[in-house]
């Protein structure tokens, strides 16, 4: 696949599965089959719009998590209807959301995005582990308005091409590093939204310091989304302290019994200063 992951991590497991994932599907699906659906779609809600707009009203933009399990922490939500979260992350103030679709290690599934989305107004980007041009197709198909790009399993011309295709899909994309070389491949883009994952993908190690390290290495007018690692109101404090006002949070908004609830709690209590 990459040479970016010639050495065996969980994140080269998740990729050769995915390679021979979207293989099937193509037997399955032609791409030009999914851009006919992909044409008739429901009309893109505006991912990054929405979350600029929280960010302009001087609050917190949180991107909420849709997500039932995990490779590191196993089955994170046994009572799972994506519907009902949605609705709740709604209710909960959420600016957008971010629901899992990738079977073999999260036990997501396509039709949770559909259902999420349904019932409420929010725009959703498709978590998964994009590889490949078909996937962009099939993600403006589920109607997802913004994809996922993960730097450490995409050498630069591979990224560059994923980029350009959602561009020409209609979809916002989400640029994910974790250390400065990626950051730099994917300042390349010139892209709107960064985010910063401070769960290593390859060993699944987190610290919130991997945001605060980048910081300063990106450019003024580049929306940062910290992503993973915030269970608490001292870790939106801190972040919000650094000038970090978006976010991807899942598994503590998971593990709540009504996660809408537990979103507003989280962000309420976190020290702003503004």
């Amino acid at each position: 696949m990459s040479g970016k992951l010639s050495t065996p991590t969980v994140l080269k497991k998740i990729i050769d599965r995915k390679v021979e994932e979207v293989a099937a599907r193509k037997a399955q699906r032609s791409i030009s089959d999914l851009r006919a659906r992909a044409a008739e779609a429901n009309p893109v809600r505006g991912f990054v719009a929405s979350l600029g707009s929280k960010v302009g009203q001087g609050q917190p933009a949180v991107i909420a998590e849709v997500k039932k399990a995990s490779p590191s922490k196993g089955v994170i939500r046994e009572q799972f209807d994506p519907a009902a979260i949605a609705e709740s992350y709604e209710a909960g103030g959420a600016a957008c959301l971010s629901v899992l679709t990738d079977v073999d290690f999260f036990q997501g599934a396509d039709s949770y995005l559909g259902e999420a989305r349904e019932v409420c107004s929010l725009p959703v980007i498709r978590k998964d582990f994009t590889i490949d041009p078909y996937q962009i197709w099939e993600a403006r198909a589920l109607n997802a308005d913004a994809v996922l790009l993960i730097v450490a399993c995409l050498e630069l011309p591979h990224l560059k091409e994923l980029y350009s295709v959602a561009k020409e899909a209609g979809l916002d994309a989400l640029i994910e590093v974790h250390d400065q070389q990626e950051l730099e491949e994917a300042l390349q883009l010139e892209p709107s939204l960064i985010g910063i994952n401070n769960r290593d993908l390859h060993t699944f190690d987190t610290s919130l310091d991997t945001t605060l390290d980048l910081l300063d290495h990106i450019p003024e007018g580049i929306q940062v989304v910290t992503e993973s690692g915030i269970h608490g109101p001292e870790d939106v404090a801190r972040m919000r302290a650094a000038g970090v006002h978006t976010f991807l949070v899942g598994e503590a908004l998971m593990r709540a019994e009504d996660p809408g609830s537990e979103l507003t709690r989280l962000f309420d209590l976190a020290l702003s200063p503004q």
